[in-house]
């Protein structure tokens, strides 16, 4: 007979409690372009560095002409000044690639493979095999034991009805 709580007992299986915060993933609305961030990493290195300023120098002096020649609205050149530092960060700089994280880092699954080895390391062991017979040997006996009790109901109703129920 099983006692209360005895096949919780033997269970592999974990309550895992986590806390987590969930971000929602921002889109972009129609019309709408992407930030597009450039690698300054780059700047690091002299030679780059160099570059960008001696391209950056060149594009302003040359737009600088422009836009004292023209008569034009502080919105102008704030927009001529924009587009000529994206366009040489484009030249010069490349764009940021982003790397994302693995979910699940393969520290992680050579954990969960080398469990799950153990795991059959320890049922394929000879302990649990004795433990198989010991229940297909308590099975045998049970059936012995309902086979005997069949038997003395048998009996008990083959010599009819005892004086003591009457």
């Amino acid at each position: 007979m099983r006692e209360p709580g005895e096949g919780l007992t033997h269970s592999d299986h974990h309550l895992v409690v986590a806390k987590m915060k969930l971000k929602p993933k921002k889109h972009c609305t129609v019309g709408e372009i992407a930030v597009q961030r450039f690698d300054t990493a780059f700047l690091r290195d002299t030679n780059k560095l160099n570059q960008f300023k001696i391209t950056s120098n060149n594009r302003f002096q040359a737009s600088q002409h422009l836009l004292e020649e023209e008569k034009t609205t502080m919105e102008d050149k704030c927009k001529g000044i924009k587009e000529a530092l994206t366009s040489k960060r484009q030249e010069v700089l490349c764009y940021k690639k982003h790397h994302y994280k693995e979910w699940i880092s393969m520290e992680t699954l050579d954990k969960i493979r080398e469990r799950k080895n153990m795991k059959k390391a320890i049922n394929n062991s000879q302990p649990n095999k004795c433990k198989e017979s010991q229940s297909t040997g308590q099975i045998h006996r049970s059936k012995q034991a309902s086979e005997e009790e069949h038997q003395n109901q048998q009996v008990q109703i083959s010599k009819g009805p005892s004086r003591d129920s009457e």
